[in-house]
Protein backbone atom coordinates (compact mmCIF):
# COMPACT_ATOMS: atom_id res chain seq x y z
CA UNK A 1 0.00 0.00 0.00
CA UNK A 2 0.99 3.54 -0.61
CA UNK A 3 2.68 5.48 2.42
CA UNK A 4 -0.23 8.15 2.32
CA UNK A 5 -1.14 10.64 4.84
CA UNK A 6 -3.34 13.05 5.16
CA UNK A 7 -1.94 16.83 4.46
CA UNK A 8 -4.10 19.92 5.50
CA UNK A 9 -6.39 21.57 3.05
CA UNK A 10 -5.71 24.99 1.95
CA UNK A 11 -8.33 26.91 2.18
CA UNK A 12 -10.01 28.21 -1.26
CA UNK A 13 -9.79 31.82 -1.07
CA UNK A 14 -5.68 30.84 -0.68
CA UNK A 15 -4.25 31.51 -4.17
CA UNK A 16 -2.32 27.90 -4.77
CA UNK A 17 0.63 28.74 -6.97
CA UNK A 18 1.72 25.44 -8.92
CA UNK A 19 5.66 25.16 -10.31
CA UNK A 20 6.40 22.37 -12.86
CA UNK A 21 9.67 21.83 -13.84
CA UNK A 22 9.96 21.67 -17.76
CA UNK A 23 13.00 20.70 -19.78
CA UNK A 24 14.54 19.30 -22.76
CA UNK A 25 13.70 15.42 -23.02
CA UNK A 26 11.22 15.13 -20.93
CA UNK A 27 8.52 12.71 -20.92
CA UNK A 28 5.58 14.95 -22.08
CA UNK A 29 2.34 12.80 -20.29
CA UNK A 30 4.66 12.94 -16.96
CA UNK A 31 4.20 16.90 -17.01
CA UNK A 32 0.48 17.03 -19.15
CA UNK A 33 -0.83 14.35 -17.14
CA UNK A 34 -0.55 16.16 -13.60
CA UNK A 35 -0.95 19.70 -15.09
CA UNK A 36 -4.40 18.55 -16.47
CA UNK A 37 -5.64 18.26 -13.38
CA UNK A 38 -3.79 20.96 -11.44
CA UNK A 39 -4.97 23.49 -13.69
CA UNK A 40 -7.89 23.15 -12.84
CA UNK A 41 -8.11 23.24 -9.42
CA UNK A 42 -9.68 26.33 -8.00
CA UNK A 43 -7.71 29.61 -7.63
CA UNK A 44 -4.72 28.02 -8.56
CA UNK A 45 -2.13 29.38 -10.99
CA UNK A 46 0.43 26.66 -13.12
CA UNK A 47 3.93 28.13 -13.52
CA UNK A 48 6.09 26.07 -16.04
CA UNK A 49 9.59 26.98 -15.12
CA UNK A 50 13.26 26.51 -17.16
CA UNK A 51 16.53 28.51 -17.31
CA UNK A 52 15.00 30.18 -20.72
CA UNK A 53 10.89 30.67 -22.04
CA UNK A 54 12.86 29.27 -25.55
CA UNK A 55 10.74 26.58 -26.99
CA UNK A 56 11.94 22.63 -25.77
CA UNK A 57 10.83 19.51 -27.03
CA UNK A 58 9.72 16.28 -25.08
CA UNK A 59 11.56 13.40 -25.40
CA UNK A 60 8.76 12.52 -28.22
CA UNK A 61 9.39 15.99 -30.34
CA UNK A 62 6.46 17.60 -28.92
CA UNK A 63 6.90 21.09 -28.10
CA UNK A 64 5.98 22.85 -24.81
CA UNK A 65 6.85 26.39 -23.93
CA UNK A 66 7.88 27.63 -20.39
CA UNK A 67 5.91 30.28 -18.93
CA UNK A 68 8.81 31.61 -16.61
CA UNK A 69 12.23 31.45 -16.32
CA UNK A 70 14.27 30.11 -12.85
CA UNK A 71 14.78 33.88 -11.75
CA UNK A 72 11.23 35.26 -12.70
CA UNK A 73 9.66 32.18 -10.28
CA UNK A 74 8.02 33.28 -7.55
CA UNK A 75 7.74 30.86 -4.58
CA UNK A 76 5.67 27.69 -4.94
CA UNK A 77 3.40 26.32 -2.51
CA UNK A 78 3.70 23.22 -4.95
CA UNK A 79 6.98 22.02 -6.07
CA UNK A 80 7.25 19.32 -8.97
CA UNK A 81 9.61 17.76 -11.85
CA UNK A 82 8.71 15.20 -14.31
CA UNK A 83 10.78 12.64 -15.62
CA UNK A 84 12.12 11.31 -19.22
CA UNK A 85 15.78 10.82 -20.79
CA UNK A 86 16.42 14.49 -19.99
CA UNK A 87 16.65 13.81 -16.22
CA UNK A 88 20.27 12.44 -16.66
CA UNK A 89 21.79 16.33 -17.76
CA UNK A 90 19.50 17.14 -14.88
CA UNK A 91 21.32 15.56 -12.23
CA UNK A 92 24.49 17.25 -12.90
CA UNK A 93 22.97 20.10 -13.58
CA UNK A 94 23.98 22.99 -11.02
CA UNK A 95 21.77 25.58 -11.87
CA UNK A 96 18.54 23.09 -11.73
CA UNK A 97 19.43 21.75 -8.37
CA UNK A 98 20.06 24.55 -6.82
CA UNK A 99 16.54 26.59 -8.13
CA UNK A 100 14.97 23.37 -6.59
CA UNK A 101 16.75 23.43 -3.44
CA UNK A 102 15.68 26.91 -3.24
CA UNK A 103 11.89 26.69 -3.94
CA UNK A 104 12.14 23.30 -1.50
CA UNK A 105 13.04 25.42 1.64
CA UNK A 106 9.46 27.72 0.97
CA UNK A 107 7.23 25.00 -0.81
CA UNK A 108 4.44 23.32 0.85
CA UNK A 109 5.10 20.49 -1.18
CA UNK A 110 7.74 19.18 -3.36
CA UNK A 111 7.03 16.55 -5.70
CA UNK A 112 7.96 13.96 -8.66
CA UNK A 113 6.44 11.96 -11.27
CA UNK A 114 8.47 9.18 -12.87
CA UNK A 115 12.52 9.86 -12.89
CA UNK A 116 11.65 13.30 -11.51
CA UNK A 117 12.13 11.69 -7.97
CA UNK A 118 16.17 11.27 -9.42
CA UNK A 119 16.33 14.75 -9.95
CA UNK A 120 14.77 15.33 -6.25
CA UNK A 121 17.23 13.03 -4.98
CA UNK A 122 20.50 15.08 -6.79
CA UNK A 123 19.29 17.92 -5.54
CA UNK A 124 19.77 16.18 -1.43
CA UNK A 125 15.88 16.63 -1.34
CA UNK A 126 14.83 13.18 -0.79
CA UNK A 127 17.70 11.82 1.62
CA UNK A 128 15.78 10.12 4.42
CA UNK A 129 12.20 10.52 2.72
CA UNK A 130 10.13 7.20 1.35
CA UNK A 131 9.56 7.85 -2.64
CA UNK A 132 8.57 5.94 -5.25
CA UNK A 133 9.80 6.49 -9.39
CA UNK A 134 9.40 3.83 -12.46
CA UNK A 135 9.65 0.87 -12.21
CA UNK A 136 13.00 0.52 -14.09
CA UNK A 137 14.92 3.47 -11.90
CA UNK A 138 13.17 1.89 -8.53
CA UNK A 139 16.95 0.66 -7.90
CA UNK A 140 18.65 3.85 -8.03
CA UNK A 141 16.91 5.99 -5.68
CA UNK A 142 18.90 4.10 -2.24
CA UNK A 143 22.02 5.51 -3.65
CA UNK A 144 20.65 8.99 -3.63
CA UNK A 145 19.70 8.82 0.00
CA UNK A 146 15.78 7.68 -0.43
CA UNK A 147 13.98 4.51 1.17
CA UNK A 148 13.06 3.35 -2.32
CA UNK A 149 9.24 2.04 -2.33
CA UNK A 150 7.67 0.16 -5.08
CA UNK A 151 4.06 1.49 -4.67
CA UNK A 152 2.20 4.17 -7.64
CA UNK A 153 1.94 6.83 -5.08
CA UNK A 154 4.29 7.54 -1.64
CA UNK A 155 3.73 10.44 0.44
CA UNK A 156 6.51 10.93 3.15
CA UNK A 157 5.96 14.40 5.22
CA UNK A 158 5.34 16.85 2.38
CA UNK A 159 7.61 15.11 -0.15
CA UNK A 160 4.72 13.12 -2.72
CA UNK A 161 6.48 10.61 -5.54
CA UNK A 162 4.39 9.25 -8.45
CA UNK A 163 5.63 6.35 -10.31
CA UNK A 164 6.16 6.29 -13.90
CA UNK A 165 3.89 8.56 -16.67
CA UNK A 166 0.51 7.38 -15.96
CA UNK A 167 0.91 7.49 -12.38
CA UNK A 168 1.19 11.59 -12.56
CA UNK A 169 -2.55 11.32 -13.12
CA UNK A 170 -3.79 9.44 -10.02
CA UNK A 171 -0.70 11.44 -8.33
CA UNK A 172 -2.25 14.35 -9.14
CA UNK A 173 -6.10 13.48 -8.07
CA UNK A 174 -4.62 12.44 -4.74
CA UNK A 175 -3.24 15.45 -4.41
CA UNK A 176 -6.21 17.93 -5.40
CA UNK A 177 -8.22 15.87 -2.90
CA UNK A 178 -5.41 17.27 -0.28
CA UNK A 179 -5.22 20.45 -1.90
CA UNK A 180 -8.92 21.65 -2.26
CA UNK A 181 -10.82 18.67 -0.92
CA UNK A 182 -12.47 15.09 -2.06
CA UNK A 183 -15.77 16.61 -4.32
CA UNK A 184 -13.62 18.95 -5.99
CA UNK A 185 -10.99 16.34 -6.99
CA UNK A 186 -14.44 14.19 -7.57
CA UNK A 187 -15.85 16.57 -9.91
CA UNK A 188 -12.10 17.10 -11.62
CA UNK A 189 -12.43 13.42 -12.19
CA UNK A 190 -15.25 13.08 -14.05
CA UNK A 191 -14.18 16.12 -15.65
CA UNK A 192 -11.40 14.49 -17.24
CA UNK A 193 -13.59 11.18 -17.72
CA UNK A 194 -10.55 9.62 -16.14
CA UNK A 195 -11.93 5.85 -16.05
CA UNK A 196 -9.02 3.94 -17.37
CA UNK A 197 -9.65 0.34 -18.49
CA UNK A 198 -6.67 -0.63 -20.88
CA UNK A 199 -7.44 -3.78 -23.17
CA UNK A 200 -4.17 -5.26 -22.00
CA UNK A 201 -2.90 -6.25 -18.32
CA UNK A 202 0.50 -5.40 -19.05
CA UNK A 203 1.08 -2.28 -17.06
CA UNK A 204 3.56 -2.89 -14.68
CA UNK A 205 6.55 -6.02 -13.82
CA UNK A 206 3.95 -7.46 -11.50
CA UNK A 207 1.52 -8.09 -13.99
CA UNK A 208 3.19 -8.20 -17.39
CA UNK A 209 4.12 -11.18 -19.65
CA UNK A 210 7.20 -12.43 -19.25
CA UNK A 211 8.31 -11.93 -22.43
CA UNK A 212 7.15 -8.53 -22.69
CA UNK A 213 8.76 -7.49 -19.34
CA UNK A 214 12.04 -9.25 -20.57
CA UNK A 215 11.65 -6.88 -24.17
CA UNK A 216 11.04 -3.89 -22.41
CA UNK A 217 14.48 -4.68 -20.27
CA UNK A 218 16.65 -5.65 -23.20
CA UNK A 219 14.91 -2.44 -24.65
CA UNK A 220 16.13 -0.48 -21.81
CA UNK A 221 19.68 -1.68 -20.85
CA UNK A 222 21.87 0.60 -22.14
CA UNK A 223 20.17 3.28 -20.24
CA UNK A 224 20.25 1.65 -17.68
CA UNK A 225 23.89 0.86 -17.62
CA UNK A 226 24.55 4.91 -18.43
CA UNK A 227 22.41 5.99 -15.66
CA UNK A 228 23.73 3.66 -12.63
CA UNK A 229 27.02 4.75 -13.51
CA UNK A 230 25.56 8.64 -13.13
CA UNK A 231 23.95 7.67 -10.04
CA UNK A 232 27.04 6.38 -8.63
CA UNK A 233 28.84 9.91 -9.65
CA UNK A 234 25.95 11.73 -8.14
CA UNK A 235 26.56 9.24 -4.81
CA UNK A 236 29.47 10.41 -3.90
CA UNK A 237 28.67 14.19 -4.50
CA UNK A 238 26.14 13.57 -2.27
CA UNK A 239 28.10 11.01 0.06
CA UNK A 240 25.20 8.44 0.59
CA UNK A 241 26.88 5.03 2.00
CA UNK A 242 25.95 1.87 0.03
CA UNK A 243 23.30 0.37 2.38
CA UNK A 244 20.29 1.52 0.80
CA UNK A 245 17.58 -1.01 0.08
CA UNK A 246 13.72 -1.30 -2.07
CA UNK A 247 11.13 -1.08 0.39
CA UNK A 248 8.10 -3.88 -0.37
Amino acid sequence: MAAWVSLSIMPNEYPLQIGLLVFPGLTQLDLTGPYEVLSRLSNSRVHLSWKTVEPILSDRGLTLLPTGTFAQATQMDLLMVPGGPGVAALMEDLEVLAFLRRQAQGARFVASVCTGALVLGAAGLLRGYRATTHWASLEFLPALGAIACADRIVVDRNRITGGGVTAGIDFALQLAAELRGEAEARLIQLQMEYNPSPPFLSGHPDVAQVQTLQAALEANATVRATRRALVERVRGRLGVPLDGHVAR
